[in-house]
C-alpha cells in the first residue's frame, strides 16, 4: 500500500471538498482519503493491486476538478 498526494484545481467549498472525497473513496483500492480545501490537495493510501493512479485523477476530473 502506497500513500499519494495529488494537486487539485478548481476546488472553492466544502461541497467541492466532499465531491473529490467520495470520487476516490468510491474506487476500489483506496483508503484513508483526506482533502485540503487550503493545501487544494487530496491524500490517500491505495493498494496499487487494486486500483491505478491514473483512474483516481480520471475519477477526479470526472467530478469537474483539475489534478495538476
Amino acid at each position: 500500500m502506497n500513500t499519494y498526494l495529488l494537486q487539485v484545481e478548481g476546488m472553492s467549498c466544502s461541497h467541492c471538498v466532499r465531491a473529490v472525497q467520495e470520487a476516490v473513496e468510491e474506487l476500489a483500492g483506496t483508503f484513508e482519503v483526506k482533502v485540503d480545501l487550503d493545501k487544494k490537495s487530496v491524500s490517500f493510501q491505495m493498494d496499487d493491486q487494486l486500483q491505478n493512479l491514473e483512474t483516481v485523477k480520471l475519477a477526479i476530473e470526472d467530478a469537474g476538478y483539475d489534478v495538476v
